[in-house]
């Protein structure tokens, strides 16, 4: 029991960290790759707003005023004086009095300084329009080409001047992968890419060289699930470090309540066998009454409720009971039967065998008759007036069913999840009536795991149940 409660609290830990772990990892994962797909299609969409090129103006800062000239002066090395830009000729020489005196001189120098503001090679540019993940140096670093063709795949114009793994010769692949798609982002080998359709129904694509990117998705994939694994085997090898600690007060607890049964039951079979002598004396003293015989049956009662408690107990106990060995089941289940066909009759009930011969198992003999016989039992005393009870015994590919079946009142499914709980019975009526206790069933269920086994209850057909042990 206590190794059960605690390979079940690591099989639970250790579940629902691995799925924590899991959904962690596939997020990170996720993330980045939502992320850097978002980062390249920003990239196309700005290859292909441009017409399949990248503006690198639009990578330059606001140019900054260029600063004046430093000049040294030759009779005092250590100072250094600042000039003006030096002006050409025409414009020196417009000094204020010489236009005051040529008016035509100085409409000239005018013209002449229109036409260095309109050609001047570094013009103020405008703010940054590229988004955040990309800089001055994205135009040079970025590998791409595009393709202008019809829609018949007529390459109308190329730019492969951006790209070295593409030559004239992969053209007609690409542009194949292009037409299937149809409009729209994909992916093809290490490419990324855009497919638009112009007004003139021609089509153009951007292929985007993106083997780093996607190769570093691969790297943090298969770091982040190596992280994983490692992270849920140290989670798995404290568990199991911890776990003994972690149930210490449910096993305290069970221990207690065990060697309470025990002492209880110990201090019990002396009185109930003082008892039973004393109703003996009595009766070959003064006759037999009915009073003695209520009373020795009650004390028969108590004896067998002592009995199965003790058994509980014992099977609850880390060190099995159960003395396995090799011996044959079908034999040993053939006698168990054949002992109860009288009393099943005498019940008004009759009892269906199919037993296969020659089955062997390995395991406790004493415990399997004991099994079959509580489920007989339990057969005879709740089956309906005049029905059959069935008992059988197969093999499948992997296990042994043991089963039996016979008519009863109908029961839901909260009374057949709770059939294997000690002391539970779904006909509190009858209770009187058949003498039990509602403990064979725990027993039974103990039994079974004890083999590694299962046992399990439930209603094929309305009004009628069938028990099956799968061993």
């Amino acid at each position: 029991m206590i190794r059960q409660l605690r390979n079940r609290f690591i099989r639970i830990t250790m579940l629902s960290v691995s799925v924590v772990m899991l959904i962690l990892t596939l997020i990170v994962n996720a993330a980045n790759f939502i992320s850097t797909n978002s980062d390249l299609e920003n990239l196309l969409d700005m290859i292909c707003e441009n017409r399949g090129s990248i503006p690198v103006d639009q990578f330059i800062p606001d140019a900054k005023p260029d600063k004046p000239a430093e000049s040294v002066d030759s009779s005092n090395p250590g100072v250094t004086s600042t000039t003006p830009p030096a002006l050409p000729d025409n414009i020196a020489d417009s000094s204020p009095a010489n236009s005051q005196s040529d008016p035509a001189s100085q409409d000239n120098n005018s013209d002449i300084k229109d036409k260095i503001d309109t050609n001047d090679t570094n013009p103020p540019t405008q703010p940054w329009k590229f988004k955040a993940h990309m800089n001055p140096e994205t135009p040079y670093s970025t590998r791409f080409f595009s393709l202008l063709f019809d829609q018949d795949g007529n390459v109308i114009q190329k730019d492969l001047a951006h790209i070295a793994a593409i030559t004239d010769d992969d053209i007609a692949e690409y542009i194949s992968v292009a037409l299937k798609h149809g409009e729209g982002y994909g992916y093809y080998s290490d490419y990324k890419y855009r497919v638009i359709l112009q007004d003139n129904q021609e089509y153009m694509v951007v292929f985007l060289d993106c083997y780093q990117e996607i190769h570093a998705i691969r790297v943090l994939a298969l770091c982040s699930f190596a992280a994983m694994v490692i992270c849920i085997g140290l989670v798995y090898i404290l568990v199991v470090i911890f776990s003994k600690r972690a149930i210490d007060p449910v096993v305290r607890s069970q221990k207690q309540q065990k060697q309470f049964i025990t002492d209880a039951s110990h201090e019990l079979k002396t009185p109930i066998t003082v008892i039973a002598t004393s109703l003996k004396v009595l009766e070959m003293e003064i006759g037999k009454q009915k009073w003695i015989d209520k009373a020795r049956s009650q004390t028969e009662k108590l004896r067998e409720l002592v009995n199965s408690l003790v058994t509980l107990s014992r099977m609850d106990e880390e060190d099995s009971p159960l003395k396995f060995e090799h011996f044959s089941i079908s034999d040993a289940l053939q006698e168990t039967v054949d002992s109860f066909a009288d009393y099943a009759e005498s019940n008004g009930h009759a009892l269906k065998v199919n037993i296969t011969p020659d089955l062997d198992f390995y395991g406790d003999e004493y415990a399997i008759r004991q099994l079959a016989s509580i489920l007989l039992d339990n057969a005879v005393k709740y089956a309906a007036t005049g029905s059959d009870i069935t008992f059988s015994l197969v093999k499948n590919k992997k296990h042994i069913l043991l089963k039996t079946s016979n008519a009863c009142q109908d029961l839901d499914e909260d009374a057949l999840r709770h059939l294997f709980d000690r002391f539970y019975r779904p006909d509190q009526s009858r209770s009187h009536e058949t003498g039990g206790f509602g403990i064979g069933l725990s027993i039974a269920r103990s039994i079974a795991e004890g083999h590694k086994g299962t046992i399990h209850a439930c209603c094929p057909v309305k009004d009628q149940i069938e028990f099956t042990v799968k061993l």
